[in-house]
């Protein structure tokens, strides 16, 4: 039986995205978010980051790659992805990440346009 496996963020990319292609063809961006989380404990603020990697495919990777860039705002809809790995001395790792099928440009613009509008071609949609 399957289980329900959704997650949605919303936050600044870290870095500059990174496109790729497979041996298929097929584009795959990889980026990160920082999504920030503020609590209160003993009626103190505290303020965590995290640093969440990003993986999306296809038409989306390539619209990622040039509307993205470090420091926009971006939500992500995704699932939720564990790589495990061993390294060379036998311990085990593992890392959470988020294939993104759904990414929201809060900010867009073309990565190119130094403007400080958003832009997108009209015949476009930014998800």
């Amino acid at each position: 039986m399957r289980n329900f496996n959704l997650a949605v963020l919303e936050g600044r990319l870290t870095n500059d995205p990174e496109l790729k292609y497979t041996q298929n063809g097929t584009a795959l961006c990889n980026f990160s978010i920082a999504n920030n989380h503020s609590y209160y404990k003993d009626e103190e603020l505290h303020e965590e980051v995290y640093f969440i990697d990003i993986t999306t495919w296809a038409k989306l990777a390539e619209q990622c790659n040039e509307y993205l860039k470090k420091g926009r705002r971006v939500i992500i809809n995704g699932r939720i992805r564990q790589g495990r790995w061993q390294d060379d001395e036998g311990g085990n790792h593992s890392k959470i990440s988020i294939i993104g099928n759904q990414v929201q440009f809060l900010d867009y613009q073309n990565k190119n346009d130094d403007k400080d509008s958003p832009v997108l071609p009209d015949d476009e949609e930014p998800y």
